[in-house]
């Protein structure tokens, strides 16, 4: 693709769900871009609102050490205080204490902005208690990272209490339509209380926006009935899970489909799109097909390929990602099947796929801080700047802030990208597991002779049980060939149908019972 190029963006969300996890794969015309796993019940997610104790002042780093009930003190920076840190600050204790009884703000006289460049003893105290939100997931050895900007995020507006900041998307199409959103959320914002307007507001009547307001000022409510009296530390409000913060913020008409292979978080989504966006209730289907959900829609197919220290592009180029502490390294490669009208030319074409390959390799895997980019060497000074123009554009798909800087005279390229989550690491490199790693198997041949000595065992030991035999695919070839096939002679001998099943995943000797409940039987 051309990086001028206006191409229609099809979208689709495949979701699996586990009683332990959900995995959620974001599909852009086809291509897997995205890849999310939360476990059940997570504790510390961004946008998670927490009264804390301020446990330690480090005026060395002009930083707070908070107590929200994590192994690791979470980190506050005075940068991430925001200017109204006193207010948030006599607010808490008045509502703590008492003395504060309402959560409407209009009323409440707010506190002088704090200074820029003042120093984190000035402000805060040990042990005093303060209203936070997280900023970044604890990462590694790293505590979670804390803001006092307390933002709480709708889909048309985000609702930023003790300001009165009225900002507007400027990623809406026109000036006309960034003007009137302004002038009809003006005339609804309650004083005291900021609102951004988001990108999905554009087109929205004053109805929509002031419905969604309301119900914003009522979590707001809720934050205030929780505070009164509390004990730090304390989540006084979660954010949405992640499959719902995802709809919340990247749903548009261009979503085809979303598809769920569990039936309560089926039914969780439908509920939650009939609040957010009710004319795309339609679109939410429910997996009921035999095989693995990620299976059926080529997914994990796709993250093997993608995944690992190698990912190929479609013309025999290549990219080599490398971790360091500090950064993140990407070597371009052209491989062997570089070609084009000149050698100049041909160059252009792979850097050019490399950095649409680099933009969604960026996003799927969900790389932050600093990413340093060696393309193939160009001295077309146009190239140059036609490959940082096409980064730019390949990478404005991409939610997270991002900054793309030149090419230096090296010919690197420095992105920089937000990084609120420990990235997506996924070993794609396996054990062998026929020899486990000894280099000897046993002869192949012999697989069909071990599962029937384990379906007789299965079989003498639970007479009742309905039997499904998962293997690998050309196995269970195997055993429908013929007539009569392997199977029906099970039928013939035992007299009980045995159902087959593939599974990509397994080696081609590895195989595993089921019961009727899905558990599997293990020998």
């Amino acid at each position: 693709m051309k990086p001028n190029e206006t191409v229609s963006v099809n979208k689709d969300l495949i979701i699996h769900a586990t009683s332990a996890e959900v995995e959620i794969a974001l599909l852009e015309n086809g291509r897997l871009t995205e890849l999310h796993k939360q476990k059940s019940n997570p504790e510390f997610t961004v946008g998670d609102i927490f009264l804390g104790r301020i446990k330690k002042l480090a005026p060395g780093l002009n930083a707070a050490f908070v107590d929200i009930g994590h192994k690791k003190d979470a980190f506050l920076h005075y940068t991430d205080l925001a200017p109204h840190l006193q207010s948030l600050a006599k607010y808490t204790r008045g509502v703590i204490s008492g003395g504060i009884n309402t959560s409407d703000l209009s009323q409440f006289k707010l506190e002088p902005e704090i200074d820029k460049r003042g120093k984190i003893d000035q402000v805060l105290q040990k042990n005093q208690h303060l209203l936070v939100q997280i900023l970044k997931e604890p990462i590694s050895t790293k505590g979670p990272r804390l803001s006092c900007e307390i933002t709480i995020p709708g889909r048309y507006l985000v609702l930023t209490p003790f300001n009165n900041v009225l900002a507007v998307s400027k990623k809406i199409s026109t000036a006309e339509e960034r003007q009137r959103l302004k002038t009809l959320v003006n005339s609804i914002k309650p004083s005291n209380m900021g609102l951004i307007v988001r990108t999905a507001a554009e087109g929205k009547k004053v109805a929509d926006l002031h419905e969604e307001l309301t119900g914003l000022l009522n979590k707001w409510e809720q934050i205030f009935r929780q505070l009164h009296k509390a004990k730090p530390p304390l989540k006084l409000m979660s954010e949405l899970d992640k499959t719902s913060s995802i709809l919340r913020d990247v749903l548009t008409d261009s979503f085809n489909k979303i598809v769920i292979d569990d039936e309560l978080l089926y039914q969780n989504i439908r509920n939650f799109l009939r609040s957010i966006a009710p004319e795309q209730v339609k679109i939410v289907q429910r997996y009921r097909g035999k095989r693995p959900i990620f299976d059926a829609f080529g997914i994990n197919r796709q993250i093997k390929s993608a995944f690992g220290k190698t990912a190929t592009i479609s013309n025999g180029a290549y990219l080599v990602i490398e971790h360091t502490e500090a950064m993140h390294v990407i070597d371009v490669n052209s491989g062997q099947k570089m070609a084009g009208a000149s050698q100049e030319e041909a160059v252009l074409k792979v850097n050019l796929e490399a950095a649409q390959e680099i933009a969604r390799q960026l996003r799927l895997r969900d790389l932050g801080g600093l990413i340093v980019v060696d393309f193939i060497d160009m001295r077309n000074r146009e190239h140059k700047q036609q490959l940082v123009q096409a980064m730019r554009q390949f990478m404005k798909r991409d939610r997270a802030q991002h900054t793309v800087l030149p090419l230096s005279k090296f010919g690197l390229m420095q992105i920089t990208r937000q990084r609120v989550r420990p990235e997506v690491q996924i070993n794609t490199a396996e054990l062998c597991p026929l020899c486990k790693g000894s280099g000897k198997v046993n002869p192949t041949v012999l697989v069909t002779d071990d599962i029937e000595r384990d379906l007789k065992f299965i079989i003498a030991s639970r007479p009742d049980v309905k039997i499904t035999l998962e293997v690998h695919p050309f196995v269970e070839a195997f055993l429908r060939k013929g007539f009569p096939s392997k199977r029906m002679r099970w039928f013939i001998e035992h007299q009980k149908w045995v159902r087959l099943r593939s599974n990509e995943d397994l080696a081609l000797v590895h195989y595993k019972f089921f019961d009727q409940n899905e558990e599997e039987i293990r020998l």
